[in-house]
């Protein structure tokens, strides 16, 4: 009966439609002649793949949740569910050796940059096998060619000028995303960062992750001018629906090519919702309806989207989808396991990795007689 079984799998997975043809939602351009693709095409292996990191990243957005409110996680906590496409969608069109940094809602990007869900609960909970060592916390999390969650508003923006200006120096044919929301798109120091990077050329994609409101104020409350793809003025800018995986993803490959043949920034808006409050210590209700949300949620879910296509064009079964579902759980339930059992770090390891390859040195504490060591 099970090898029954198997043959009856074997024989629908060779019945699914291989790939599928798309007609995607047309960017709004500024400065532009022609935008990304509107005609795409999707496989079923990547169409899994998407699903299955999307997937991930929500179940461990609510397990954070979750471990937050039984104050296992403490101190700020900006979750990324709803606006998991963004993401899923700017990584899938450039490559492990580009560069990224992000504001502090974090945790999506450490997760597709290299990072496993066991070292991302693990930091989330302060603990020696997080991927900052338990030192960092929600907003502090790095990996290779990942610049990590930064607290201060907007201040992630001239930084990742900074790393595209490296990458334009070594003349390696990388660049940089560099991401902030609609709450920090009013900063000083990225308008700055904009005539830097025009007058430099610099390989940078800017991305405004627009969730609708920055803390507890609408983007209407807050700026003049809510085209933020055109707020870049003299860089060319497109406006992208951001519930929409492959909408991001051909956006990104466009703007890909654009810095990589030398053309300089460009500007990207992302239009997305944020399902949580701003942190875990807003409830998000105050300034918004329920029923928003809920609208949100069944009309324009990244993850519903996806898995509708997909079943609709014969690309996946419904049972398969779930299995995906029971695995990402059980991945997600064991990272929390070792989260809430894996030791604390200990004192002395408070002042390590201060500086790379130095020799150890003697760091003051909070009186003259608290000596530390710093090893790297």
């Amino acid at each position: 009966n099970e090898c029954l079984g198997m043959i009856m799998s074997a024989r629908t997975y060779a019945d699914f439609t291989t790939q599928a043809t798309f007609e995607i939602k047309k960017c709004d351009l500024f400065k532009l002649d022609e935008g990304p693709a509107t005609q795409v095409v999707l496989t079923r292996d990547e169409g899994l793949q998407y699903y299955r990191i999307m997937q991930t990243m929500r179940r461990m957005e609510l397990k954070a949740d979750q471990l937050y409110k039984q104050k296992i996680i403490r101190g700020f906590c900006h979750l990324y569910d709803g606006q998991e496409a963004c993401a899923v969608g700017i990584e899938t069109s450039i490559n492990l050796s580009d560069h990224l940094i992000t504001a502090y809602r974090a945790h999506g990007y450490t997760y597709t940059r290299g990072g496993t869900v066991k070292e991302i609960m693990a930091e989330l909970t302060g603990r020696r096998g997080g991927i900052a060592k338990g030192k960092g916390g929600s907003m502090h999390m790095y990996c290779k060619h990942f610049y990590g969650g930064n607290g201060i508003v907007g201040a992630q923006v001239p930084l990742g000028a900074g790393v595209a200006l490296a990458c334009k120096f070594q003349g390696n044919n990388q660049l940089c995303v560099c991401l902030y929301g609609d709450g920090a798109a009013n900063q000083g120091q990225i308008f700055e960062t904009y005539n830097m990077a025009a007058l430099w050329k610099l390989p940078v994609i800017f991305i405004c992750e627009n969730n609708r409101y920055g803390m507890g104020t609408s983007v209407e409350r807050a700026a003049a001018s809510t085209d933020y793809f055109k707020r870049g003025e003299f860089i060319p800018g497109l406006r992208v629906d951001g519930m929409d995986v492959l909408c991001v993803r051909e956006a990104t490959k466009f703007a890909a090519d654009h810095c990589r043949s030398g053309k300089g920034p460009i500007l990207m808006e992302l239009q997305t919702y944020r399902y949580h409050g701003h942190s875990m210590s807003d409830p998000g209700v105050s300034y918004r309806t329920r029923e928003e949300i809920q609208e949100v949620r069944s009309k324009s879910d990244p993850i519903s989207l996806l898995k509708d296509r997909m079943l609709s064009n014969n690309m996946a079964s419904v049972e398969e989808l779930k299995e995906i579902d029971v695995e990402v759980r059980k991945e997600i339930e064991d990272a929390a396991q070792f989260a809430t059992t894996d030791p604390e770090p200990p004192l002395e390891d408070l002042c390590n990795h201060i500086f790379c390859d130095m020799p150890s040195l003697e760091v003051r504490g909070t009186n003259p007689w608290a000596k530390l060591k710093s090893v790297s």
